[in-house]
C-alpha cells in the first residue's frame, strides 16, 4: 500500500490537472443542468473534470475506493481498504457565476480517516496540501489556524441558516458571520487562519468536507462533527453530522453553545 505521501504527490498533480481542464471553460457559459431531487446545479465543466480525475487517479490506484459527487455510487467502495473522495468541483454555483472562490477538493480516506488531501482553487492558484503526521500547507507554506478565545466577535464562516435561534441553547453566539460558497474553501482558508471558525449545521457530502477535515487537522485546528464527534468517511450514505472547525478556544465555545451538543 503506497504511503500517505505518495497519495499526496498524485492528488496535487491530479487537482493541477483538474484546474488546467475546468478553467478551458467560461463558467457563466458552460452548459449547466439540474440534478434530481433538487441536488443542485451541475455544468459540462463539473463532468469533464471528474473524468479527467477518474482517468488519473483510478489507474494510479486500481485497489483503492471511488466516491465522487459526479460518479454513480457503488457499494464497491465499502470493502476497499481505501477510497479515494472527490468533489469536482465544489461551489459550483461560483464557478457559474464567473467568481474565484470555486475549488477541487481530493482526498483519500483509510479505514474512515483521511490520510492525504488536496485543496485547490486554480483561479487563485491557492493549493492546499496536508498528509497525515506531515502538517498542512498552501503553496507549500505551513498553515496553522487562529488563536483566538473568545467567541464573540469572532469571524465564522457559516451559511444563514446556521442563524436559526432554534439551533443554540442561549441564542445564537455574537461572532461576525461571514461566508465562501465552497465549503471546502471555508475549511482551508479557517486552517489557514484567515477565519476564526466555519460551521455547517446540516448534513455534509462526504466529498465536501473530507480533504478540509485533514488540511485542518494537520494545521493544529479543532474539527468535529456538530456534536463534537470525529469526522467519520466512507459511509454507506456519504454524509457527516455537519461540520464545526476553528482554533481550539473557539470551537469549543461554539460547540458548548449548540443546541443538542
Amino acid at each position: 500500500m503506497p504511503a500517505a505521501d505518495t497519495d499526496l504527490a498524485l492528488l496535487t498533480r491530479a487537482a493541477r490537472a483538474a484546474g488546467q481542464v475546468a478553467t478551458g471553460f467560461t463558467g457563466p457559459l458552460a452548459k449547466r443542468w439540474d440534478k434530481p431531487d433538487g441536488a443542485g446545479p451541475v455544468t459540462e465543466a463539473d463532468i469533464a473534470v471528474n473524468e479527467t480525475l477518474a482517468e488519473m487517479l483510478r489507474p494510479a490506484r486500481p485497489g483503492y475506493g471511488w466516491l465522487s459527487e459526479e460518479s454513480p455510487d457503488t457499494e464497491d467502495r465499502l470493502g476497499a481498504d481505501r477510497v479515494f473522495i472527490i468533489d469536482p468541483i465544489d461551489g459550483t454555483r461560483s464557478f457559474m457565476d464567473g467568481a474565484t472562490t470555486w475549488a477541487h477538493a481530493l482526498a483519500v480516506a483509510e479505514a474512515g480517516v483521511v490520510v492525504a488531501a488536496v485543496i485547490y482553487l486554480p483561479m487563485r492558484d491557492q493549493l492546499y496540501s496536508a498528509a497525515a503526521g506531515q502538517g498542512a500547507f498552501v503553496n507549500g507554506r505551513p498553515i496553522a489556524p487562529s488563536r483566538r478565545e473568545a467567541v464573540d466577535g469572532a469571524s465564522v464562516l457559516a451559511a444563514r441558516p446556521a442563524l436559526d435561534p432554534s439551533l443554540w441553547k442561549d441564542g445564537v453566539p455574537r461572532f461576525k458571520r461571514e461566508y465562501r460558497p465552497s465549503l471546502a474553501y471555508r475549511m482551508a482558508a479557517v486552517a489557514e487562519g484567515r477565519f476564526d471558525a466555519m460551521l455547517t449545521l446540516r448534513d455534509s457530502w462526504e466529498w465536501d468536507v473530507a480533504a478540509g477535515d485533514l488540511i485542518l487537522r494537520e494545521a493544529g485546528a479543532r474539527v468535529t462533527d456538530r456534536t463534537g464527534g470525529p469526522l467519520v468517511f466512507n459511509n454507506p450514505q456519504p454524509l457527516v453530522n455537519g461540520v464545526l472547525a476553528g482554533g481550539a478556544s473557539v470551537h469549543a465555545g461554539l460547540l458548548a453553545g449548540l443546541a443538542g451538543s
